[in-house]
């Protein structure tokens, strides 16, 4: 089920009425119910794949109490531990990973002389937020692992924790710590919370539907059809793709966190404004934050992290960013955008400025940012743009051969938008969603913080007739991170 779908917009508000004005004086039928709708909304896509989330609710919640119990034996734990990460993975690794490891050995048999074809390749649908919900449950027996997290006795709010709607199929990808904790506590509905969540939703509905919708068809019709266009076009179009997976994956966390909070339960930020970034470690700590601090705690730190020598730390620094690259996706592109990631990661690291902007804003105590500041925003987006070539592309060829042709026609023409509409008016869209989103740079939770009602209302009524004006009913509305 589509957050941005009619069926949605009928689903939440029963779901809502049946949580606080029906169940609300137990908590276990909360959860129960919880479980339902998440169940119903994860099946109207497929409901033959809740049989895998199922399965990795009762391995991950058995396995958990399996480590706890021999937290005295270290070599038991850790096979126990083990259970859990080869039965995750293995569910991971065939349903996306197959194909791709299959159709990459034929490959490189080929190259070197030997004609292999391939008969081993499998008709696989790829299960929609896989890739979220198995390291959501792997992070549970992380934390037991390690002492962080005790396991708890109850299935119904595991199985509430790892099914959660809001955030099942896109993350933020949470950690028991947080997310468990709350769903085993009594929630109380709070007028302020639930306010904050429909504002957020609202934002998130417009960064989904005016931002990334309207720029897609563009963006499909320059990367289609490069090989037509001079390269003005194709910056123009990687520019694009960059402004609409940020609207489209952080309006998503936008909704899920707004939807969260309706049900009395606050998710962790995922986006903290990384188009404003100043090098690309800030980037890092301001884009998908629960998959980098996923890899953090739970990959870098276990292999050394940097306390270790510069050789392995540039080493665990390397495997991370192609780990997630990866992740992203079974295909080479993505593990060449991860490389490129740790190749523009690595020289901050080494300069010792990838913390540096960790606790602080761009025009930390000012209203305009310095020309430096400026420069170094603009140079980190160049860079990321530049890495969404092989993010977007289909293949390792055609994004070497998107840049080839950037740099041989190096030329510029007016581009038309496939649908005729005037490009002037979706420049001017992301001018101004740039402006106000650095006016709010300081508060990613609350879109809408000004203190007069007047400019709210007007803020509000805008917003709404956006969503209104760009609602293309011919446009796939499905959620980019929605495939990986």
């Amino acid at each position: 089920m589509l957050f941005n779908s009619l069926d949605f917009l009928i689903f939440l508000p029963v779901v809502f009425v049946l949580y606080w004005f029906v169940f609300k004086k137990s908590l276990k039928i909360q959860n129960l119910l919880v479980i339902v709708a998440s169940y119903v909304f994860y099946g109207w896509w497929d409901w033959r794949f809740l049989i895998l989330i199922f399965l990795s609710t009762v391995l991950d919640f058995w396995v958990g109490q399996q480590i706890f119990k021999n937290q005295d034996n270290n070599q038991k734990a850790k096979y126990w531990l083990w259970v859990s990460v080869a039965f995750n993975l293995g569910l991971l690794g065939f349903f996306k990973y197959f194909n791709f490891f299959i159709d990459s050995f034929i490959e490189s048999v080929n190259a070197i002389g030997y004609n292999m074809k391939s008969v081993w390749t499998l008709r696989i649908i790829l299960p929609v937020g896989i890739s979220f919900y198995t390291f959501q449950t792997m992070s549970y027996s992380f934390d037991i692992y390690y002492k962080k997290l005790k396991p708890t006795t109850n299935f119904v709010s595991f199985a509430a924790f790892v099914a959660f709607f809001p955030q099942l199929v896109a993350g933020p990808i949470e950690r028991a710590s947080n997310l468990l904790s709350q769903i085993n506590t009594r929630r109380v509905f709070k007028y302020e919370q639930a306010t904050s969540g429909l504002k957020l939703i609202l934002w998130g509905f417009f960064k989904k539907l005016v931002i990334a919708d309207s720029l897609a068809p563009i963006v499909d019709d320059i990367f289609t059809n490069y090989t037509d266009y001079p390269a003005s076009t194709l910056i123009l179009g990687v520019s694009l793709f960059s402004f609409q997976v940020y609207g489209d994956f952080s309006g998503y966390t936008d909704i899920a966190i707004g939807t969260a909070k309706l049900f009395g339960v606050e998710l962790m930020s995922n986006f903290k404004f990384p188009n404003f970034s100043r090098n690309i470690a800030e980037y890092w700590q301001r884009w998908h934050v629960s998959l980098s601090t996923w890899f953090r705690h739970y990959l870098y730190i276990p292999m050394g992290g940097s306390r270790v020598s510069k050789l392995k730390s540039l080493r665990n620094i390397s495997v991370i960013f192609l780990v997630s690259g990866l992740w992203h996706g079974a295909n080479w592109t993505f593990v060449f955008w991860g490389g490129i990631h740790a190749l523009l990661y690595i020289p901050v690291f080494l300069m010792g400025r990838n913390r540096v902007y960790a606790d602080n804003v761009i025009a930390e105590k000012t209203w305009l940012p310095s020309i430096t500041e400026v420069f170094q925003v603009l140079l980190t987006f160049f860079l990321v743009t530049f890495s969404r070539i092989f993010f977007r592309s289909p293949t390792l060829s055609s994004s070497f051969e998107f840049i080839r042709q950037i740099k041989n026609n190096f030329s510029y023409e007016p581009y038309m938008h496939p649908m005729g509409y005037r490009m002037f008016d979706f420049y001017l869209l992301i001018a101004l969603f740039t402006i106000y989103e650095y006016l709010i740079r300081r508060d990613e939770r609350n879109p809408f913080k000004f203190s007069s009602p007047i400019v709210r209302f007007l803020l509000y009524a805008l917003v709404v007739m956006s969503i209104l004006l760009f609602y293309d009913d011919g446009v796939n509305r499905s959620f980019i991170y929605f495939q990986f």
